[in-house]
């Protein structure tokens, strides 16, 4: 069973887009790019919220258990 956790091999700011990449097994190169521009797309403003309550609720990768 994929556990989703907060990636630190693949963090740029926080890990969540990496984590994110490694629970559905694409490039985090894609999620980074589909997060900013659905960041403008929506104003940024939910995205941003969403994005920080990912940070919190996101365990960090040693955190996760196995």
């Amino acid at each position: 069973m994929k556990k989703l956790y907060r990636t630190r091999e693949d963090r740029k700011i926080a890990g969540v887009c990496g984590g994110l990449a490694a629970y559905f097994g694409i490039d985090a190169t894609i999620v980074r790019v589909l997060t900013v521009v659905l960041a403008i797309v929506t104003s940024g403003v939910p995205f941003l919220l969403g994005y920080l309550l990912l940070v919190f609720l996101m365990p960090n990768e040693e955190d996760a258990t196995f």
